[in-house]
């Protein structure tokens, strides 16, 4: 099943055609997508094929088409804090796109059939936290696997917001799906080569979807033992974070938080000989502030001093406050900043190569890799090395 878009060159490409193509049409299930890097989920000498609209198998590895992943977030219209269960859980690709919505006090559980699966899931898993950038610009719900046939799961077990079934169910088996949902959730799973979404409106009511037709392997029958007996599959505990767990949560949602702020302002790095000096923080822009509210005091005070209104003299006190003063300074950065690029040596402007006209448009044909800004404000805590590096998930990159 896929086909449905064009392939891209990579995920991010993927991602656009998918957009275009409407299979993704929220921002939160956009942004999951581009977190993750569906080739890293491949074997090494199949990566070539990951960024076109179709399955992949290898043995017991499975990974159904973008379009199909991208129907599947959409439908399960995933909140933040809510519970997961994912029914062939595969890769684990899916339930770490998941884990991306939930945020930390999310439930993210998987059940899959192949115990070789799994481990390749945890390792895809640890792969993603050690390596990716985007595992800090997330708060994460880490999945939890177990193996077992979900088709074996006690009719007791706990109940899920969100459900998924990753193979096709047979329709004797609708009900069965259907019980692990609480009321108000969501299932979502191939059903007589539809997927399928339902809706849990009350105790014995529910609301059913068709979204698109797909074509899926069913469901395999559990076996039984000797006994006669079907094998019962424990689902994962639901378990409750540690106060040192809970903790780091916090500190990294506190340091994230003046990050997200600052995300739609950028401003431009400069590096050159006297940048500090005049950086709207450095010595001389220190010494035109200072000199500029002085002068506005002075001239508030004689002004106040006529008037006989006593007024506190804060930078406030003059028309456009101390916004339209940091604008003024900004400005005269990048006055600063240009003038001081005109008077170096073409040689010495950032290490810039290419040819004449990326010169004259200012830019450089290396760009420099983008900065870790939480990893940064860790690593810069008064804190032990090895606190930090558990803040950081241990992650060396």
């Amino acid at each position: 099943m896929g086909g449905a878009v064009s392939a891209g060159e990579d995920n991010d490409e993927l991602i656009d055609n998918l957009k275009e193509a409407h299979y993704i049409r929220s921002d939160l299930v956009e942004r999951a997508f581009r977190a993750i890097d569906r080739a890293d989920y491949y074997l090494e000498e199949y990566r070539d094929s990951a960024y076109k609209d179709l399955a992949w198998r290898h043995g017991n590895l499975h990974l159904s088409a973008p379009c199909i992943y991208s129907e599947v977030m959409e439908a399960l219209d995933l909140q933040p804090g809510l519970s997961f269960l994912n029914l062939g859980s595969g890769t684990g690709y899916l339930s770490t796109m998941v884990g991306l919505i939930l945020g930390p006090f999310g439930v993210n559980h998987g059940v899959e059939l192949h115990a070789d699966v799994v481990d390749y899931a945890y390792q895809k898993f640890d792969y993603f936290i050690k390596t990716s950038d985007s595992f800090d610009k997330f708060e994460f719900c880490e999945p939890t696997f177990v193996v077992g046939n979900c088709l074996e799961i006690p009719p007791e077990s706990r109940q899920y917001d969100r459900v998924y079934c990753g193979a096709g169910v047979q329709k004797e088996y609708e009900n069965y799906m259907k019980n692990l949902l609480k009321v108000g959730g969501i299932l979502v799973l191939p059903l007589e080569e539809k997927l399928t979404k339902i809706t849990r409106t009350g105790q014995s009511s529910w609301e059913t979807k068709k979204i698109i037709a797909v074509t899926f392997a069913p469901l395999v029958q559990p076996k039984q033992n000797v006994n006669g007996r079907p094998r019962i599959v424990p689902l994962p505990i639901f378990e409750v974070r540690t106060l040192q767990d809970l903790c780091r949560i916090a500190i990294r949602h506190t340091l994230r938080q003046p990050i997200a702020m600052g995300e739609g302002r950028t401003k431009r790095r400069v590096s050159f000989p006297g940048a500090r000096a005049m950086h709207r923080y450095g010595p001389r822009f220190e010494r035109r502030r200072f000199c500029r509210r002085f002068y506005r005091q002075c001239v508030n005070s004689v002004v106040l001093h006529d008037s006989m209104i006593p007024t506190a003299m804060d930078d406030c006190n003059y028309p456009g406050g101390v916004e339209e003063e940091e604008e003024e300074e900004e400005e005269e950065e990048e006055i600063g900043c240009r003038r001081a690029r005109e008077d170096l040596p073409e040689e010495d402007e950032e290490g810039c190569g290419g040819t004449e006209e990326e010169k004259s448009k200012g830019g450089c044909a290396h760009a420099e890799p983008p900065v870790n800004i939480l990893r940064e404000k860790i690593l810069r805590l008064p804190l032990p090395e090895p606190l930090k590096m558990y803040l950081l998930y241990y992650r060396e990159k």
